[in-house]
């Protein structure tokens, strides 16, 4: 019998979300019926509901957050009526055996507890820390909060069957933190699909007249440190003296027009291009003319033991990069990077020009990257451990 997941996810549309799509896919042709409940996008995945590639999505009308932690419980108080609401219309159709809930946020545990009464297995993806995630953010009357969210994450814990985690940080969280026997969870890493990170020619126009060209991919949200690499940016033209490269930043996020006002501030925006979310064939030109990548998470409680998407893509296209120094960029990158101090704007800026001024380093360092991805860190290794542990968990 064709056992059925659902799998709930909030934080983005689907299959926008890269990482809950790829596992979608791998389900469905491991031959698992996958259902997706999931917010509606703004510009893209819009239907209410749709099939995609054997994946059937139902998607709920969502504002993001906004105007701090208040605007958080409104937020997710919709998200979790929607996706109970659409949770049972699922189970009224038939029969679903596993619940498969990506956070944040935490609160999905309620519906997984729900549908193990009537009989599903819950499974946790833990795609961040929620309480470092709060911390992170907000750092005045952040004590309470923090203290909620350990108590949600806990039950979340506490009500999974097994978890997933992103990581071996996060795994060492759920164990230690989470008290859940060690054979109960398992890390599958988001990881790039190399069939979508693909070496093209470069476009010299890119360069906008320059010589070298500085690339950032990724979210752009208070945590992603983007205003960190504006700044750096600004010290290496105005300090170092450093004229010659321009910068692209593709992405977007609740930080992005913060970020664009932020440019023209720091008398960088005539070098700072913002394109928002590109196609993936503009992401692998860009990536392929880039001569170095910028990974300029700061140091908090969240991203030292976050593994980013961009590292890893970075990686995939044979990009070197320049990071601060943060646990899990280094477990990912190794010596595909370049480590700075930690929330050291001038010393992220001497790690740029340091990459810029050696292209032998930069061959050297791409050629390691993309040889860690193929071996270690694509996507076809995490779909192994994925369908490994839904194995154990059927057995």
């Amino acid at each position: 019998m064709t056992k059925h997941v659902l799998i709930l996810v909030e934080n983005l549309s689907v299959p926008f979300d890269r990482r809950v799509w790829q596992e979608s896919l791998a389900l469905t042709e491991a031959g698992y019926k996958v259902s997706v409940i999931c917010p509606t996008g703004t510009k893209r995945d819009t239907e209410p509901e749709v099939t995609i590639d054997g994946v059937r999505i139902l998607r709920y009308p969502l504002r993001a957050a906004s105007g701090g932690p208040a605007g958080y419980v409104r937020e997710y108080g919709l998200a979790l009526w929607h996706t109970t609401r659409l949770a049972i219309k699922l189970r009224r159709e038939g029969r679903i055996d596993i619940v498969h809930a990506c956070n944040p946020p935490d609160l999905l545990f309620l519906v997984g507890l729900v549908l193990r009464l009537a009989g599903a297995r819950f499974v946790f993806d833990q795609h961040d820390l929620v309480p470092e995630l709060f911390k992170s953010r907000f750092t005045r009357g952040g004590s309470v909060l923090f203290w909620l969210t350990r108590i949600v994450e806990r039950l979340t814990y506490a009500t999974a069957t097994a978890v997933i985690s992103t990581n071996e940080s996060y795994r060492q969280v759920a164990i230690k933190r989470g008290k859940v026997a060690p054979d109960k969870v398992t890390v599958v890493r988001s990881a790039p699909d190399l069939s979508r990170f693909l070496q093209r020619e470069p476009d010299p126009s890119l360069r906008g007249g320059k010589p070298f060209l500085a690339a950032y991919l990724g979210v752009m949200g208070p945590q992603d440190g983007v205003d960190y690499a504006l700044r750096a940016i600004a010290h290496l033209r105005n300090e170092i003296g450093r004229d010659d490269i321009q910068y692209i930043f593709m992405g977007s996020g609740d930080a992005f027009d913060e970020m664009v006002e932020l440019s023209k501030e720091l008398g960088i925006a005539d070098v700072v291009e913002f394109t928002g979310r590109v196609p993936d064939e503009y992401v692998q030109t860009c990536l392929s003319t880039a001569d170095v990548c910028l990974s300029p998470d700061p140091l908090n409680p969240l991203n030292d033991v976050s593994t980013m998407n961009k590292v890893v893509e970075y990686m995939a296209m044979g990009r070197p990069l320049v990071s601060f120094e943060l646990v899990e960029a280094r477990v990912s990158a190794g010596d595909a990077a370049i480590y700075v101090e930690s929330n050291d704007v001038a010393a992220f800026a001497r790690g740029i020009n340091e990459l810029l001024d050696d292209p032998d380093r930069r061959s050297r360092m791409g050629a390691i990257g993309r040889e860690r991805v193929e071996k270690h860190l694509s996507w076809d290794n995490s779909r192994k451990a994925l369908l490994a542990f839904y194995g154990r968990l059927l057995d």
